[in-house]
């Protein structure tokens, strides 16, 4: 299920130079933008992705480009331009079958359990750099299977977000070909999808209506604050295109907007070592996930 945020490679062309140190001052830009960080050894790639973004604006010179970057009357739309270009999803449908695996197993029935303790019937989950919707879609379908047994007479919701707005406008539209759908079982292409154009399939409105998307920068604290209530965030390969810093303030966000006892999903090779010590890593088959402890446990422990 994992999504999986790449940066997206392409020469920086003839007569550039990727060492340009205008390019250190687009860095800047960007990184106090949304966190991202392109390290000396890549710089080369935030590069390409300007000189795609200066073809596309008739602009010959980085210099020229750095100007419409910082000038107030186009910042902010030509920087989200940029980050268009550099914030590249690639991923597929049931990606991540360890991950499913252990939140039917294991994290779905805790967080049932512990949520009708307090008289709650109703569940949020947050899909944080959902890409093209791949991973949102996947947990739909799961949840949706779930209500006709331990969800049964409950209510959820998935909230997936992204600072791409292509990516968005791809997940809006559920439209995925072979290579997308490659882990997906005929069962649920039967059940949950409808011919779309050529060879491909579209998500059906029912699961559609499941999933509410919308851009957000990870980076943006005022927005972050409201993301709260969420019993179980998926930030699968987006964090590790941040440095440690803006880890730290992200990470800190999702430990807020989670519900106690709620749980965390990193990329599979991820994980928060020398990010935070606040959530409690929880091992389970074949993944591993964090968990914000529930009050009586954290009580227990400090008996």
């Amino acid at each position: 299920m994992a999504i999986e945020v790449q940066v997206a490679s392409s020469s920086t062309g003839e007569g550039e130079n990727a060492n340009d140190p205008i390019f250190l001052r687009i860095r800047d830009l960007v990184y106090q933008s949304c966190g991202i960080y392109h390290a000396d050894e890549k710089l080369y790639l935030l590069a390409g992705a300007c000189r795609r973004r200066m073809m596309g604006s008739k602009i010959t010179s980085a210099k020229d480009y750095f100007n419409l970057l910082s000038s107030p009357g186009t910042r902010d739309p030509e920087l989200r331009e940029l980050l268009n270009e550099i914030t590249i999803g690639e991923t597929c449908l049931f990606r991540s079958q360890p991950q499913l695996n252990a939140l039917h197993n294991v994290v779905l029935p805790e967080l049932v359990a512990l949520r009708a303790k307090i008289g709650m019937r109703r569940l949020r989950f947050w899909s944080a750099g959902c890409s093209t919707g791949e991973e949102p879609y996947t947990l739909a379908m799961f949840l949706s299977e779930e209500s006709e047994n331990l969800l049964k007479g409950w209510t959820y919701e998935i909230v997936a977000t992204d600072l791409n707005d292509r990516s968005l406008e791809t997940a809006k539209a559920g439209i995925y070909g072979n290579y997308a759908l490659r882990n997906t079982s005929d069962y649920f292409k039967r059940k949950y999808f409808r011919a779309g154009e050529g060879d491909k399939l579209q998500v059906n409105s029912e699961l559609k209506s499941r999933i509410s998307f919308s851009r957000l920068n990870l980076s943006d604290d005022s927005k972050m604050l409201f993301m709260k209530g969420m019993d179980l965030i998926f930030c699968c390969n987006v964090l590790i295109y941040f440095d440690v810093a803006s880890k730290r303030r992200v990470v800190q966000h999702f430990y807020a907007n989670l519900m106690s006892g709620g749980y965390f999903f990193l990329g599979h090779s991820e994980s928060l070592y020398q990010v935070t010590d606040q959530f409690h890593l929880i091992h389970l088959p074949g993944t591993t996930a964090y968990r914000k402890t529930p009050p009586e446990a954290a009580a227990g422990a400090k008996k």
